[in-house]
């Protein structure tokens, strides 16, 4: 509702159906006028990205998909580090496992995990990338999310882990500190 006390929707149906001036109360009342002209705004941003180059998201879609499609396969059997069984575990979901391991890593987000078998023993190697904030020493961030993804794959999993290897490829923005005395979002 517009402070003249027309609805916001019935001066965008006019605008939108004919011109303002034949409307002699939009044309003359400052509320629907400014209306119209944030109608215009919005419709000619919506021309804009209609005409915008749209390959680059094509381009992104396809790399979204190549990892969805690699994460939703079972993957490879892998060896629990048990020899006197022959247990395995499906490398996606070791995988899983792994990246939530990393998540819990305050400042670090766990983007790709993949196992690699070393050998012909039950020995894996883990290859992992990850966003990281850099709040604080990028290399002391890295140490406690491969010692939490060596813990989780030796203790939850039964894994014979030779290396943990590691890759920052994203930077985490930091969130906002909190003020007392301030919302903490939302709401209004």
């Amino acid at each position: 509702m517009l402070p003249c006390g027309r609805l916001l929707s019935r001066v965008w149906e006019q605008a939108r159906d004919a011109a303002p001036a034949d409307d002699p109360r939009t044309a003359s009342c400052p509320h629907c006028r400014e209306a119209v002209e944030g109608l215009a705004t919005v419709n000619a941003a919506t021309r804009a990205l209609r005409t915008e180059d749209t390959r680059g998201l094509h381009a992104l879609a396809d790399r979204v998909m190549s990892i969805v499609g690699a994460e939703v396969r079972p993957g490879r059997l892998l060896p629990l580090a048990d020899p006197d069984r022959d247990l395995r575990i499906a490398e996606n979901a070791a995988a899983k496992v792994l990246r939530q391991a990393a998540d819990t890593v305050h400042g670090a987000r766990a983007a790709t995990c993949r196992l690699v078998p070393e050998g012909e023993g039950t020995d894996v190697r883990v290859i992992m990338t990850l966003a990281a904030a850099l709040d604080r020493p990028l290399r002391d961030r890295v140490h406690e999310v491969r010692r939490a993804v060596l813990h989780s794959a030796v203790q939850d999993l039964g894994l014979a882990v030779s290396a943990v290897d590691i890759a920052v490829v994203e930077v985490l923005e930091q969130e906002p500190l909190l003020r007392p005395g301030f919302p903490t979002g939302g709401g209004g």
